[in-house]
C-alpha cells in the first residue's frame, strides 16, 4: 500500500463527485499534481478547472497526461459509482497502477488525526457540516471532508495542518464508512437504503453496528435516542451518548424551543448542565435536531460552550440542504436534496412549519431504478403531503433501467394528490408560480435537478418581483 509521503501524483475517476472532489482538493493543498476524469461538465468540476485541476470529459486513456503514466509515485482514486468496465480504471489496473476506491484513501487520510466521523441515513451532510464549523470558530480547528459546499466557507474541504482533529462524513453506499476508525462518531438514522448493495434491512443495520464498533478506545459515539442497532461489538472503553430533538432521556437534548425573528432559539441540554440562549442561523425545525448533535460531538472533544453560543447564527447552511433561492411576500423557491422518503417527508414537514397556508408544490427527480423500486411506497406517502407534485424522470447514475420502473412507479400510488409528469429538459418551461395563492415550489432530488436551480431561480425572480 502506497504510503502518504511516497504519493507524488493523484488521478481521479469520478472527480466531480463531492466526496472525489475533496480529495482531490487535499491531495493538491499537499503539493500533489492532481487531475482526473468525470462524464459531464459541472459547478464542481468549473470550480475544480478554476483551481488548476484539470479535468477531462471523456474516459479514453489517450487523454491521461503523460504526468500520470508514470507508475511510480502515482495513486489512482475511482468512486464506486463508476462501473467496472470503465476504460481508464481498466487501463491502471492493467497497468500495475496503485488503485484505491475513495472510501479507502479516506481511511488512511483519518489515520493518524483525532477522526470526527458522522454517518446516518438523513442529516449526516448538515450535522458534519456544522461540526466543522464549531471545530472551526473553536480553539480546536480541523481539517473537513464534506458532502456538500458549505456556504460558509464555499467549499467541500477545510485545511488545517495545525489541528489534530479531521471531521469525515461517513457515506454508507458500497460500505464506504467501514475503512474509518472514528475517533468520535455519530450516527443519525438507519432508515434503509443502498438496499442494491444491502440486500436486506438487517444487512443495513448490521452495517452500521459494524461501523460504530470501529470507534477506537477512549472515543465516544453520540448516537440519536431510539436507533435499533446492536452496540454490542462495541470496545468496553468506548463512550456512549444519545442525542434528541427534545426527548429528555437522551444526553443532549434541546429544551425551550421558541421562533425569536424568524430563527429558532433554544437551550441545549448536556451531562455537563444547561447551554442557554442559543440561536439557529438555517431555518427548519429538523436542523435544529441536527445542531443537537454536531454540538455534542464539538463538546465531547472540548468544544466550549461560549464558543458554540458565539458560532451556531453564523452557520449559513450548505448549498442543495433546505436552500432558499429566491422569496417575496407571498412566494418561495426552495431546493433540497432529499432523495429517500424520510427525507423528503421531513423536509415538507419544515416547509410547512415556515410557510403555513401556503401551497407546496413539489418537483421530485427519482435517484436509481432500485431505490425506486424498492421505495415507491414510501415515496409515494411523504409526496402525497404535498398540495402537487410533479415528476421527472429517474436519474439513473451508475445503473441501467429495469423493466416497468418509471416514475410512474411512485405517482400511480400517491391519492389525494395531483400529479404532473414532465420531462427533465420541460421542467424550466413548466414550472411557473401560481398567481392566486401563496406558493412554495420545492426542488428535491439528488441526481442532476440541481442544474436547472439556478435558472429555475432566474425565472421566478422575473415573475415573482
Amino acid at each position: 500500500m502506497m504510503l502518504p509521503d511516497e504519493i507524488k501524483r493523484v488521478w481521479l475517476i469520478g472527480i466531480g463527485g463531492i466526496g472525489m472532489s475533496a480529495l482531490a482538493r487535499y491531495f493538491k493543498l499537499r503539493g500533489c499534481m492532481v487531475a482526473g476524469y468525470d462524464r459531464t461538465p459541472s459547478p464542481v468540476t468549473e470550480a475544480l478547472q478554476e483551481e488548476g485541476i484539470e479535468v477531462v470529459f471523456d474516459e479514453n486513456p489517450d487523454l491521461i497526461g503523460p504526468p500520470f503514466r508514470a507508475k511510480e509515485g502515482t495513486l489512482i482514486i475511482f468512486t464506486p459509482a463508476v462501473g467496472e468496465d470503465q476504460a481508464q480504471l481498466v487501463f491502471f489496473r492493467e497497468g500495475g497502477f496503485t488503485v484505491m476506491k475513495r472510501a479507502q484513501v479516506l481511511g488512511i487520510v483519518s489515520r493518524g488525526s483525532r477522526s470526527v466521523c458522522i454517518a446516518g441515513t438523513h442529516g449526516k451532510t448538515t450535522i458534519t457540516t456544522l461540526t466543522a464549523h464549531l471545530y472551526r470558530e473553536s480553539s480546536l480547528g480541523c481539517c473537513a471532508f464534506l458532502g456538500g459546499i458549505a456556504k460558509n466557507f464555499n467549499t467541500n474541504f477545510l485545511w488545517d495542518e495545525t489541528s489534530e482533529y479531521v471531521v469525515l462524513e461517513a457515506d454508507e453506499f458500497d460500505r464506504s464508512f467501514l475503512w474509518l476508525r472514528p475517533y468520535t462518531a455519530l450516527i443519525s438514522a438507519v432508515d434503509a437504503d443502498h438496499l442494491d448493495v444491502y440486500g436486506t434491512r438487517e444487512s443495513f443495520l448490521e452495517a452500521f453496528a459494524e461501523f460504530a464498533s470501529g470507534v477506537v478506545s477512549g472515543g465516544s459515539l453520540l448516537i440519536k435516542d431510539g436507533l435499533p442497532l446492536d452496540l454490542s461489538k462495541l470496545d468496553p472503553g468506548v463512550n456512549i451518548y444519545t442525542y434528541s430533538l427534545n426527548s429528555k432521556r437522551a444526553d443532549f437534548y434541546a429544551e425551550n424551543i421558541r421562533i425569536d425573528k424568524g430563527s429558532y432559539c433554544f437551550d441545549l441540554m448536556t451531562p455537563a448542565g444547561v447551554i442557554s440562549g442559543l440561536e439557529m442561523g438555517i431555518p427548519g425545525l429538523l436542523n435544529v435536531e441536527n445542531a443537537v448533535g454536531a454540538m455534542g460531538l464539538a463538546l465531547l472533544n472540548g468544544v466550549q460552550p461560549d464558543e458554540i453560543r458565539r458560532a451556531l447564527p453564523m452557520f449559513r447552511g450548505i448549498r442543495r440542504r433546505f436552500d432558499i433561492w429566491h422569496k417575496t411576500e407571498d412566494f418561495a423557491f426552495i431546493d433540497d436534496y432529499a432523495h429517500h422518503p424520510e427525507e423528503i417527508r421531513a423536509t415538507v414537514q419544515s416547509v410547512r412549519l415556515m410557510y403555513p397556508g401556503y401551497h407546496l408544490t413539489g418537483v421530485f427527480q427519482p435517484h436509481l431504478y432500485t431505490r425506486t423500486r424498492d421505495f415507491a411506497d414510501g415515496f409515494a406517502d411523504a409526496l402525497s403531503l404535498l398540495d402537487e407534485v410533479v415528476l421527472a424522470d429517474i436519474y439513473p447514475a451508475r445503473e441501467e433501467p429495469i423493466p416497468g420502473i418509471t416514475s410512474r412507479s411512485i405517482g400511480e400510488l400517491i391519492s389525494g394528490t395531483p400529479v404532473t409528469y414532465v420531462e427533465y429538459d420541460k421542467l424550466i418551461e413548466s414550472l411557473t408560480p401560481r398567481k392566486d395563492v401563496p406558493q412554495v415550489i420545492l426542488t428535491m432530488g439528488a441526481g442532476d435537478i440541481d442544474r436547472l436551480v439556478p435558472v429555475l431561480a432566474e425565472k421566478f425572480k422575473l415573475l415573482k418581483k
